[in-house]
């Protein structure tokens, strides 16, 4: 069955967690693009710059469709990993998590980084503000002015949420609907061949 929901987290966050004298500081962001992780990865770098280690993990888009963790030097999948399982264990996407970890003079081990990198990852996860969204799907519909009350009127009926309008000779009205309920308002929109609706984009 299809999710039209999925859960971001609204502010940045914090997070701490020791073991054996070292030190695991988590940061939560919320990102929207891999600009947005490269920036905020030179910014934690640069604040945490005598970390030995700066691991990460990051789910980006509605539908979670990019999604990468990167251990930065500590044994494969000890890091990253769990950073990345306990944002897919929140449900989370647009989310990325940066650990720092000073290391403290006694190695942890592999099931030792494993429960300090999730444990981190989790105390962030936990300092935030959890938002539920709902998938949708923005169409650009144009069609001549004599068209706009009919236009009006599939927007009113149906609910739908106007982004931005423009109503000249040649008018263009850019609306968003839940994704569950896409197929159905594009027939409606389509059944007047008057009216050119396009699909731009899921948000």
């Amino acid at each position: 069955m299809f999710n039209n929901n999925y859960k971001e987290i609204k502010n940045p966050t914090i997070g701490f967690y020791k073991e054996k004298g070292s030190k695991f500081i988590s940061y939560l962001f919320p990102v929207y693009s891999e600009e947005d992780v490269k920036e905020k990865l030179v910014k934690i770098k640069k604040l945490e710059h005598a970390a030995r280690h700066h691991c990460y993990a990051y789910i980006i888009n509605s539908d979670k469709s990019e999604q990468r963790a990167n251990d930065d030097g500590e044994p494969s999948s000890t890091a990253g990993k769990p950073i990345l399982g306990q944002i897919q264990s929140n449900n989370l996407t647009n989310t990325l998590i940066i650990v720092a970890r000073y290391f403290g003079g006694t190695k942890l081990g592999v099931p030792g980084l494993i429960r300090s990198y999730k444990k981190a990852a989790s105390d962030a996860i936990s300092s935030g503000i959890i938002l539920k969204k709902t998938i949708k799907e923005e169409y650009k519909v144009d069609f001549k002015f004599p068209q706009i009350n009919n236009v009006m009127r599939l927007i009113k009926e149906n609910e739908l949420e106007v982004v931005s309008t423009n109503f000249k000779t040649d008018c263009t009205l850019i609306f968003t609907v839940p994704k569950n309920k896409a197929d159905n308002i594009v027939c409606k929109f389509k059944n007047n061949h008057k009216l050119k609706l396009k699909y731009l984009k899921t948000i």
